[in-house]
């Protein structure tokens, strides 16, 4: 089994995922590219000791970025958002914002 430290690499705190955390207690994770859902699920309930339900997984494209005549692409990586079951505690971190 992989490290679950290595899985989960930053949450993602915007005004979107503290509404969908609100609305349908899901909460979004920036996660390692080749991971899957099942690490996802995992990885979650390991480091945070919570139940999930669903995980939903979204491959983000890196832009390409220009530095005066020269061109730069940002890595591409990867999102989840994780839907905790009903009645579980939150997660610390998404309350402080």
């Amino acid at each position: 089994m992989k490290d679950p430290r290595t899985i989960i690499v930053r949450p993602i705190v915007t005004e979107k995922t503290a509404d969908q955390k609100e609305a349908t207690n899901t909460v979004c994770f920036q996660v390692a590219r080749h991971a899957n859902k099942i690490e996802i699920a995992r990885a979650v309930q390991s480091l945070f000791g919570v139940k999930v339900v669903d995980v939903r997984v979204v491959s983000m494209h890196g832009k390409l970025r220009r530095f005066g005549r020269h061109f730069g692409h940002r890595p591409d990586w990867r999102k989840a958002y994780v839907r905790l079951a009903a009645g579980e505690k939150t997660i610390e971190f998404f309350d402080q914002v």
